[in-house]
């Protein structure tokens, strides 16, 4: 009896965890997978249409016109904070620099904030009448430079334009969470040995080539990781833009996947809608994390 005791002990130790997992996690995702094969109107009518969302999903120009816009942020993240948060990196990593602990604080910082009070903050920055975005673009930047870029007036219409409303929530993403992608740069700077710096340098190798030859190639995991984590995260945007434009804006200019999820299952009321976009919703981003990562590990 006390062997039969010993050899259980172990599975009672791990068995909360399974309980836990089984009833807040395996549950609700078999239940979403049932939901998504009726048509339901609230909690209480629900009819069986098999895959009908899923095929009503492909001719739905809304529901793309959501994705449209997610892959816009989505590209505006990599393009603007993997370079920035890299660069941040570098210069923080420096050891020369003075106070780096308190940069690294400082930038880190706004990921410690709440995306609803981003989402304020940003709506005063964007202001078309007093913002200080505006005021910068008029009081700092000569005006012929904006020409160039089509502006006649510097007082424009962030969160009112239809054209300028996914790049002002771009912008808005890039500020919170540059600094967290900047934490796994610098662990992986660290990570590079110093003695492989110091044999690029005496086979002449300059600072750009040390960082192409020496300093991408280390930080390529890290690379990976973050590129796989901040398109998950991108495509999971919500609470910026519902906050900052009180909806999905102009023209839907700011509908986002997760935004068009949230309107149809708790305002239309059509859960199992929306659970079809869920799983439509997850589908895409594994496709993409698993091309991001075969890749990659290619270029490897």
């Amino acid at each position: 009896m006390a062997l039969r005791t010993y050899k259980l002990a172990p599975y009672l130790f791990v068995s909360p965890f399974f309980l836990l997992f089984a009833v807040f996690s395996a549950y609700p995702i078999l239940l979403s997978i049932h939901m998504s094969l009726y048509d339901s109107i609230g909690f209480n009518a629900k009819f069986y249409v098999g895959w009908e969302n899923y095929s009503d999903l492909l001719k739905d120009p809304l529901f793309w016109k959501s994705i449209l816009n997610t892959v816009y942020y989505a590209a505006g993240i990599f393009l603007i904070e993997i370079p920035l948060a890299l660069g941040i990196a570098l210069l923080l990593n420096n050891k020369l620099l003075k106070g780096r602990s308190f940069f690294r604080l400082a930038f880190f910082s706004p990921v410690l904030i709440a995306g609803v009070f981003i989402a304020i903050i940003f709506n005063l920055i964007y202001s078309q009448d007093h913002g200080l975005l505006n005021y910068l673009l008029s009081a700092r930047v000569p005006r012929w430079i904006l020409s160039q870029f089509g502006v006649t007036n510097p007082e424009l219409a962030w969160l009112r334009d239809s054209r300028l409303v996914m790049p002002a929530i771009i912008m808005a993403g890039v500020w919170r969470s540059s600094g967290y992608t900047m934490v796994y740069f610098l662990a992986g700077l660290q990570a590079v040995r110093e003695e492989l710096y110091e044999a690029a340098a005496i086979d002449g190798a300059n600072a750009w080539e040390r960082f192409v030859h020496v300093t991408l190639p280390g930080l390529r995991p890290i690379l990976l990781f973050v590129c796989v984590i901040g398109m998950i995260g991108a495509f999971q945007l919500f609470d910026i833009p519902y906050v900052l434009l009180g909806g999905p804006g102009p023209n839907d200019s700011g509908l986002t996947v997760v935004m068009y999820l949230y309107r149809t299952g708790f305002a239309s009321l059509r859960l199992g809608y929306a659970a079809a976009i869920g799983w439509v919703l997850f589908a895409f981003v594994f496709c993409l994390s698993a091309v991001q990562v075969l890749f990659l590990r290619k270029q490897d």
